[in-house]
C-alpha cells in the first residue's frame, strides 16, 4: 500500500479497510474553493490506487458540512472568460460545467460504496455532492438547501438531476423553485437520509459501524452491487437485468461464497481477497 497524497481541502485516514475523507477548511467553513474541485477526483482515484478501502465515508469540520460553491470559482477570467465572443464563451462555460459535474460523479464512479456524514449546513454545491453518495445520514442539526435558485441561478453540477431519483419529485421541485431549507427530520421522513443522530460524535461512530459491516463483506459482491444500483438507476428494468446476467456470468466465482460458508461453519469472520488497485493505464 503506498502512502497517500496530501490535500489542501481534506484529510483522509484508513483504517481497516475504511477510508475517513473529512473536509478540513472549517475556517472558510469547508467552501468548495477551486483546490476542492481538483482535489476531489484525485482523492477518490489516490484511495482506490493506494489503498485497501472497502468503503469510503465522508465527513466534516467546524460549524457546517460545507457551505457549498467558492464564488471565486467562477469569479476566476481563466476559468470563465468574461469578454470575447458571446459563441465561444457559451462553449467554455459549458465545458468548466461539465468538468465541475465530473468533479462530483467521481463518486459515483468510484467502485466503492461511500457514506456521506452530514452536520450542520449542507448548501448549494454540498447538497450536489451528497447526492453522489451512496447513502446520506445527518445530525439533528442538519439542513439542506437549493441555494443556487436563491442567488439567481439554476443548480448545475447534479442536485436537479439526481434528487428526483431519492425523493418524491414533487417535493424536489417545491425545493428548488423556492430554494428554502429543509430539516434533518424532513429529509429523512422523504428518505433522502438514511438516519439522524443526536450530535457529530454520535453520527461518526453509527456511520463507521455501517462502514465497518460493509467492508467485512466480499469487496467484488458489494462493487456488484453498486455497479447494478446505479446502472438501473439510469435504464430500464429489461435492460438492468440482461446486465445483471452478462455481469454475474462474468464475474460470478463461488471463491468468495466458499469462504463466507466456511467461516460461518467455523463460526469465523471470513476473509476475502482484496479486489486489484484501480491504475491509470500502462502504470503497473
Amino acid at each position: 500500500m503506498s502512502e497517500l497524497s496530501s490535500y489542501e481541502s481534506f484529510s483522509i485516514e484508513v483504517k481497516d479497510h475504511i477510508a475517513h475523507v473529512q473536509f478540513s477548511r472549517p475556517e472558510a467553513l469547508n467552501t468548495m474553493n477551486k483546490a476542492f474541485w481538483l482535489e476531489l477526483p484525485r482523492c477518490m482515484q489516490d484511495i482506490e490506487t493506494n489503498t485497501d478501502a472497502r468503503v469510503i465515508v465522508i465527513s466534516s469540520t467546524g460549524k457546517h458540512f460545507s457551505a457549498g460553491m467558492d464564488l471565486g470559482v467562477f469569479s476566476d477570467p481563466k476559468a470563465v472568460p468574461m469578454g470575447g465572443d458571446p459563441g465561444r464563451m457559451a462553449e467554455n462555460l459549458r465545458r468548466v460545467v461539465l468538468q465541475l459535474q465530473d468533479t462530483l460523479t467521481s463518486l459515483e464512479k468510484v467502485r466503492l460504496p461511500v457514506l456521506a456524514a452530514i452536520h450542520g449546513g449542507c448548501i448549494g454545491g454540498a447538497l450536489d455532492l451528497v447526492c453522489a453518495a451512496d447513502s446520506r445520514y445527518c445530525t439533528e442539526d442538519a439542513y439542506f438547501t437549493i441555494k443556487e435558485t436563491e442567488l439567481g441561478m439554476t443548480a448545475d453540477v447534479g442536485t436537479l438531476q439526481r434528487l428526483p431519483k431519492l425523493m418524491p419529485e414533487g417535493v424536489v421541485r417545491e425545493l428548488a423553485y423556492t430554494g428554502r431549507k429543509f430539516s434533518a427530520s424532513e429529509s429523512q421522513n422523504l428518505g433522502f437520509v438514511n438516519a439522524v443522530y443526536p450530535d457529530q460524535e454520535s453520527m461518526l461512530a453509527a456511520v463507521l459501524d455501517i462502514a465497518r459491516q460493509i467492508a467485512a463483506n466480499s469487496p467484488l459482491a458489494v462493487t456488484g452491487c453498486k455497479e447494478m444500483l446505479n446502472y438501473s438507476r439510469d435504464h430500464s428494468v429489461e435492460d438492468s437485468l440482461k446486465y445483471m446476467a452478462t455481469w454475474q456470468a462474468g464475474m460470478f466465482r463461488p471463491t468468495d461464497m466458499m469462504k463466507s460458508f466456511q467461516a460461518k461453519a467455523q463460526k469465523q469472520a471470513p476473509q476475502y481477497d482484496a479486489l486489484f488497485p484501480v491504475k491509470p493505464l500502462f502504470e503497473q
